[in-house]
């Protein structure tokens, strides 16, 4: 069954060879993380979201495949839905102490 040219992958997420590229541009980092490209922006420019860097001469915004993969992770763990540790539901909730009138 061929590809369908719009479903074909990017070229940064598989280059030739077939190997996944360790780096991603901000457009493949997003499509990635189902995410937009401008929601990557924004979040790169108030210094949240998952760590990038700049690389080469033109200062192109990168992404590290495994960097994206341990803020995913970090994400799940944070997360109070997926990580049960964290759940309000599974604290044994705490007496409070009775102050008598008058005393």
């Amino acid at each position: 069954m061929p590809i369908q040219p719009s479903l074909a992958p990017s070229a940064a997420l598989v280059p030739e060879g077939g190997a996944r590229a360790a780096f991603l541009i901000v457009k493949d980092a997003a499509q990635y993380l189902g995410l937009s490209p401008h929601t990557l922006y924004v979040w790169r420019h108030r210094r949240q979201g998952p760590p990038s860097f700049r690389m080469g001469p033109r200062g192109r915004v990168m992404y590290r495949r495994e960097a994206l993969d341990a803020w995913i992770r970090e994400q799940e763990q944070a997360d109070s839905r997926s990580n049960t540790a964290l759940s309000p539901l599974s604290v044994v909730p705490q007496r409070r102490s009775v102050r008598m009138p008058g005393t």
